[in-house]
């Protein structure tokens, strides 16, 4: 290691943060109220070798400065952080440890684990009470000065309105590993996600907006790369404002932002799921990476009787504190860097529940929640909350305010339980259906707060999800021992593979009811990368660590996956043509002035409306929801008046089938059948039905009726588009 050197510094500023290039020389800031000395360590462009080490001259507002006239874009560095180390008191500072920048924008390397990036003794007998004094610059990633200049030309964010939104939850790597007309040397990296393959994938499917799962940099937990295995989730950060390098092709940033603007050419929003409730660096027992080195007591909630200790919400170790102003500066910076810098259009927060903690109980007007509200530029970005952590009082779905989207377990578990044939859930379906008023109304919200999703990276995926009763998470080495036990699955007969063909086909259709429901139901659907091309996981409903062919997407089509893909096109289609199922606001259940029925109605198989004994009924599975296209009271965005045809969509979870009584809401009225879940050949046409008459509709299937009324014309593209 060389000892420290003179060289020339300047005192710099103390703002912004982190390491600024100005075409001149590079600003380097670093916030920590308790440290003692800061040292910035620069390295050479392997990152192997240390080239010099200087202190960090002034310290203003508990921020340490300096400015290297010298520096360029490109430099690799890191920090060493002299303070105490007295983990009863908090305080964890370790200068024999290389710390990352929270502020940094690219990170090289990653990763080498050894016991020298412990700040403790790996092995003593007093724990993390013990003092380590290896180096562990060798093994560490290092932080790269930026050139932040990009061509950004007429970019602009597509600026998607939320009741017209259909989000698509896809992981950087997995999508493209596997995609033949991807360039091999582009698969896995942001570069082969905007390959005109993956555009054209996207944009024929009619999805809107793409939800990255975590590009943050993160880290690969030690106790998986010993067993072999990675984070492949990236649920694991170590940096909230650089990219995960291993998605990169090139080495440049550059390659993030024309992903960004290539998807927004193409119409396509870029939502990115963010993790700001914990870091890499977990309990008392895990490594200093970062923010513990840097001021361990200000970034991290430590119990307040014992500060040795952390408080953990989220169930990885340590929870950000974001009750400190700094830490709130730290996200809120983040999050602006990636709309206003790399033109990001929303986030989805991983366990936001965790951030709107200021106590211990969740506050729904947390400082956190507060401040993104009243901020002019994150306010206008789509917010979705993951709306629970693990922490007692966690579970928040349908208490965050006004203007956040969240999203609905609810929603999910109710329509897998409808379609694995349970009963007594018709109730709660019907408040699904029409966007979960029960949730989301009594705080003035719309039903596009809810995120509706049957499947998402967490859990089966939806091919596993009617091919498995059980989970099989052996790859992952625990013994089966993680992952959910409740999947509300059903396998249709045999667990996993089979060549039957009558169980084939009825899973086939049990993917049909559960799509089709999704993107029929008032709110914003929210489809998982792979489900419409038949992705399995093995029964794997948590390959966070599997890196390989259990997570990466298959793009090997057989013909009943290319049926599937246009049975969701056309569904996705359908839902984009009809206001109906996009509304901006909960139906109200009354009649529409000048028409002789409600907004919306639920119907028995005789055609009548639901009584409230078959509605407590247990044994009811079987509901007709009839949806009125004159009961929208909706304008578009030039004031006129939006109408539509009027729907009706039944509903058959039970395992027979079920005569259904068409009603009769207008003299010679005929229903169109536009789809019927239980019809192999739903694609290929529609079947036309006096009102009156009775519908055969088959176990476990739904259908879409368009009405037709006397002497109107069908519209020839709507049953074949």
């Amino acid at each position: 290691m060389p000892n420290p050197v003179h060289s020339i510094v300047w005192p710099g500023k103390p703002y912004p943060l982190g390491s600024t290039w100005d075409g001149e020389g590079v600003n380097f800031a670093l916030y920590s109220e308790h440290a003692e000395k800061v040292e910035l360590c620069l390295f050479d462009v392997s990152g192997k070798r240390e080239t010099l080490r200087v202190h960090l001259p002034e310290q203003t507002d508990m921020v340490w400065h300096g400015y290297l006239p010298e520096a360029r874009p490109g430099q690799l560095y890191g920090y060493r952080v002299y303070g105490p180390y007295a983990p009863a008191q908090g305080h964890r500072f370790n200068p024999h440890k290389l710390l990352l920048d929270p502020y940094g924008k690219q990170i090289h390397g990653s990763i080498r684990w050894a016991d020298s990036h412990f700040g403790y003794r790996v092995g003593s007998k007093q724990e993390d009470l013990s003092f380590d004094r290896r180096d562990n610059a060798a093994g560490m990633p290092k932080n790269r000065v930026i050139d932040a200049a990009f061509t950004w030309g007429s970019d602009a964010p597509p600026r998607i309105p939320w009741h017209e939104t259909v989000i698509y939850e896809l992981h950087v790597k997995g999508f493209t590993m596997c995609h033949p007309e991807v360039p091999q040397h582009l698969r896995g990296t942001y570069a082969g996600l905007a390959s005109a393959p993956v555009i054209e994938y996207l944009t024929r499917l009619g999805v809107t907006s793409v939800e990255l799962m975590p590009v943050h940099s993160f880290a690969d937990d030690r106790r998986l790369v010993e067993r072999g295995l990675r984070n492949y989730w990236g649920y694991n950060s170590v940096g909230f404002l650089a990219l995960e390098p291993r998605y990169l092709a090139t080495h440049s940033i550059r390659e993030f932002k024309t992903m960004v603007k290539t998807f927004h050419s193409a119409g396509l929003e870029v939502i990115l799921d963010v993790v700001y409730n914990h870091t890499a660096e977990g309990n008392q027992l895990g490594p200093t990476l970062s923010l513990r080195g840097i001021d361990n007591s200000a970034y991290y909630r430590l119990v307040p009787d014992n500060p040795r200790y952390y408080t953990d919400y989220t169930g990885t170790g340590n929870t950000l504190n974001m009750r400190h102003p700094r830490v709130l500066q730290l996200i809120m910076d983040s999050l602006r860097y990636w709309v206003l810098e790399m033109h990001v259009d929303g986030f989805r927060f991983d366990l936001a529940a965790t951030l709107a903690r200021e106590l211990h109980e969740v506050d729904r007007l947390g400082a956190f929640l507060d401040i993104i509200h009243q901020d002019p530029v994150l306010s206008q970005v789509k917010l979705i909350a993951e709306p629970w952590d693990l922490g007692e009082g966690g579970y928040q779905v349908g208490n965050f305010p006004v203007g956040w989207a969240e999203w609905n377990d609810r929603y999910r578990d109710t329509v897998r339980s409808y379609w694995k044939g349970d009963g007594g859930v018709v109730g709660d379906l019907a408040y699904r259906l029409t966007g979960s008023s029960d949730l989301y109304a009594h705080s003035g919200r719309r039903p596009y707060a809810s995120i509706n999703f049957v499947t998402a990276h967490d859990g089966f995926t939806l091919q596993d999800l009617v091919s498995y009763n059980e989970k099989h998470n052996e790859a992952n080495g625990e013994e089966n021992r993680d992952g959910n036990n409740d999947n509300r699955s059903w396998n249709c007969g045999v667990e996993g593979p089979t060549d039957d063909a009558n169980i084939l086909a009825l899973r086939a259709k049990q993917k049909r009811n559960l799509l089709a429901t999704l993107l029929l139901s008032q709110g914003v659907p929210m489809l998982y990368a792979g489900d419409s091309i038949g992705h399995t996981q093995k029964g794997n409903n948590n390959a966070y660590c599997q890196d390989n062919e259990i997570s990466w997407i298959n793009w090997d089509l057989k013909p009943q996956d290319r049926d599937f893909i246009a049975f969701v096109q056309r569904m996705i289609h359908l839902r984009k043509r009809h206001p109906v199922f996009r509304r901006r606001r909960f139906f109200q259940g009354r009649p529409i002035k000048g028409a002789n029925v409600k907004d919306v109605l639920w119907l028995n198989p005789a055609g009548s409306e639901m009584s409230e004994e078959e509605w407590r009924n247990p044994s009811t599975r079987c509901l007709g929801m009839f949806l009125a296209g004159l009961g929208l009271d909706e304008t578009d965005e030039r004031g006129r008046k939006l109408g539509d045809e009027n729907f009706l969509l039944l509903l058959n979870g039970h395992h027979e089938d079920v005569t259904f009584t068409l009603p009769t809401f207008h003299p010679g009225c005929r229903w169109v059948a536009w789809m019927d879940t239980s019809r192999y050949d739903s694609l290929r046409g529609a079947d036309t039905h006096d009102s009156g008459t009775n519908y055969p509709l088959q176990a476990r299937s739904l259908v879409v009726l368009m009405e037709r009324r006397n002497g109107k014309k069908d519209e020839p593209n709507e049953a074949s588009s």
